[in-house]
């Protein structure tokens, strides 16, 4: 059996209880070096082997996978924050299948949410913004035409950006094209929830000199939009005139 897990943003007691305990029951354990924190790894028992996939191809990752389930042992592929979001698991999963080789997936807490309690904001803000855009700079990968960065700011919404802090002067001007003022407010947050934490407040055409004054090159998320401002509305879930499903409101 293999097991896919979402490791967390970084904190090694962000895992799930469910990937903690299967993280402690492989056999065999492949995890995404270059992100994910080495301190869980303090989950696995003794005799359990460890690989890291940081060089290695999907073939050879596919390979331990093959050998582990022909000797009969657990496997556990650990990705960084949850593995739906640029965690390359659907070409994995589709090799299993083609392969007969049964897996499951334990979601994670994504490094967007590590980011946002770093930051202490709440992405979805009334009548600032009730839509969260995730996604990334066109770089070496490209994106589909229309997910150009440009498009995706013409919206006005919350963003995330992965993958992109090496590209930030790039992302300053598509950011701008597609409609964000030079000062809405921004922040790249470095290694969200690690104990190398660091948030850096800023704005869009200030994102690249940021970084560059804080030496950030990778590890970050870029977070871009109102919800980082101070004006927004009171939530009518909690306001004493709203009547709702479970409350009686004063109004009227």
């Amino acid at each position: 059996m293999i097991h896919f897990i979402g490791a967390g943003p970084g904190a090694a007691d962000l895992i799930t209880v469910r990937g903690a305990r299967l993280l402690g029951g492989a056999d065999v354990i492949i995890y995404a070096g270059s992100l994910v924190n080495p301190a869980l790894l303090d989950y696995k028992k003794e005799d359990c082997a460890v690989y890291d996939s940081a060089g290695m191809t999907l073939e050879e990752v596919l390979a331990v996978m093959e050998e582990a389930e022909a000797a009969g042992k657990t496997t556990v592929r650990l990705h960084t924050g949850d593995p739906s979001l640029y965690g390359a698991i659907r070409e994995q999963m589709d090799a299993l299948d083609e392969k007969g080789i049964a897996y499951d997936v334990t979601p994670g807490v994504s490094s967007f949410s590590g980011a946002a309690a770093a930051l202490q904001a709440e992405y979805t803000l009334p009548d600032v913004s009730q839509s969260v855009i995730i996604t990334r700079m066109a770089g070496r990968t490209p994106v589909p035409e229309g997910e150009k960065l440009s498009k995706m700011a013409s919206h006005g919404c919350t963003m995330v950006l992965f993958l992109s802090t090496g590209l930030l002067e790039e992302v300053e001007r598509e950011l701008m094209a597609g409609g964000y003022s030079p000062d809405t407010p921004a922040a790249i947050v470095y290694k969200a929830t690690w104990p190398e934490e660091q948030v850096y407040r800023c704005t869009v055409s200030t994102l690249a000199k940021t970084a560059r004054d804080n030496h950030v090159t990778k590890t970050a998320l870029i977070t871009v939009g109102g919800f980082l401002g101070k004006e927004y509305e009171r939530s009518k879930l909690y306001d004493p005139t709203f009547t709702h499903g479970c409350r009686q409101g004063t109004e009227g």
